[in-house]
């Protein structure tokens, strides 16, 4: 009986295993950039001055596209706004793949459509976006209208190489 259960269970478990083709980062920490000091990921420039967050995380699936994100918290750290948001009422989300010509390939951003960020700092989106058949070191930013970034996602837990 103990063979059967511990077959099962392996069966199962190996059934719900996470695939290389879903990216995921555990975390969102916002830029760290003195006013007027630029960061730039890739080709997309840094927010001006320092962002925070208390939490976030990101997933998108290389194969359909279908992503989700979420933050809390994201405020500004210094100034007359500090603890706030500012005049940020709304970001996006951009998966960028191949940045700064990672391995030769284009550098290719893609977005997501813009979310409501609360007076907290806290936004969340699922959204489906087209991949590149090449998606090298891929990374998630949250951006402004102005599309400078002001937030990434870090700790990842799942970051494929490449995507064919």
């Amino acid at each position: 009986m103990k063979k059967v259960c511990l077959l099962t269970l392996a069966l199962c478990t190996g059934a719900f295993a996470q695939t290389d083709t879903v990216v995921r980062w555990r975390g969102i920490e916002g830029v760290i950039t003195a006013p007027g000091i630029d960061n730039p990921v890739g080709q997309i420039h840094s927010g001006a001055g320092p962002w925070t967050t208390k939490s976030g995380s990101a997933r998108i699936n290389l194969d359909t596209g279908e992503g989700s994100f979420e933050v809390e918290g994201l405020v500004l750290n210094g100034g007359n706004a500090s603890g706030t948001p500012g005049q940020v009422a709304s970001v996006i989300g951009t998966f960028v793949c191949n940045p700064g010509n990672a391995l030769g390939s284009p550098e290719t951003a893609i977005d997501t459509p813009a979310v409501s960020l609360s007076s907290a700092g806290d936004a969340e989106l699922s959204f489906k976006i087209n991949i590149p058949a090449v998606c090298n070191n891929p990374l998630f930013l949250i951006r402004v209208g102005s599309g400078k970034w002001i937030a990434t996602g870090t700790k990842p837990a799942t970051a494929p190489k490449s995507h064919y």
